[in-house]
């Protein structure tokens, strides 16, 4: 089974050399990193870890050749992306991590163990933030069991997936928000998702900038007015106003 990890970047040049120098030790057969953009120096960081840059279309190496870290470019857009990324590399199994996030040490063993269940299409891992406070721990805490008890994940979360289910629903949908959501809702009805008590480690930034409080129900109203049938090109226009 080999996994490949694909990373959307747009200007990320706080936390991308932190998340790729973590990642290129754990073991991955690809790491694939899919810039929209950037206008800061996420490009220059990520290529001091990789190879010549690639074009989305360009298929890994052989899976028995280890795989360097490669930049790809794409139309921006978190969506559009990760498809990109998916279509580049020719592993088994699909890990869509964020910038901002550190995957566990046993990562690839925690996904490869999971999978080992044919009748298990993918999953995710519990997350907590960088912060200590009572904040992000009750957040996360939230998040989680939110997702244990519906079986939805958020990209936080570093979904996994094989690859043929990946391509048999279609990809992520190239929507400007939720694009998580309504691609784990997919991958649910495709067969069984395993919620991984192993714990990635995510930014709390997000939520420091705009304010906990107001960032919760930000997410909440969102979510609500998503599954209850918004357009997330409306959702987006929001998203935009408040923040």
């Amino acid at each position: 089974m080999t996994i490949a990890v694909i990373i959307p970047v747009l200007n990320e040049a706080l936390c991308i050399r932190q998340t790729l120098a973590s990642t290129a030790t754990l073991g991955f057969d690809d790491l694939v990193i899919v810039d929209g953009g950037s206008t800061d120096t996420t490009r220059a960081i990520v290529e001091s870890f990789a190879g010549p840059v690639s074009s989305p279309l360009e298929h890994s190496p052989a899976p028995s050749t280890p795989a360097p870290i490669r930049l790809l470019t794409a139309p921006t857009g978190r969506a559009r992306q990760l498809n990109a990324g998916a279509i580049a590399t020719g592993c088994d199994v699909l890990l869509f991590l964020h910038a901002d996030t550190q995957l566990p040490p046993n990562a690839r063993q925690a996904v490869s163990t999971a999978l080992s269940n044919q009748a298990c299409v993918g999953g995710r891992f519990n997350v907590r933030f960088d912060s200590s406070c009572l904040t992000a721990r009750v957040v996360a805490g939230l998040m989680n069991v939110r997702s244990r008890l519906s079986g939805i994940a958020t990209g936080d979360q570093a979904i996994f997936v094989r690859r043929k289910v990946f391509e048999d629903i279609g990809g992520f949908a190239e929507i400007p928000l939720m694009e998580d959501i309504e691609f784990t809702r997919r991958m649910k009805r495709a067969g069984a998702v395993a919620p991984l008590h192993d714990t990635v480690v995510t930014a709390f930034r997000r939520w420091e900038q705009q304010g906990p409080l107001r960032t919760i129900l930000l997410m909440w109203t969102l979510r609500f007015l998503y599954w209850i049938g918004v357009s997330p090109h409306r959702l987006q226009h929001v998203y935009r106003m408040v923040r």
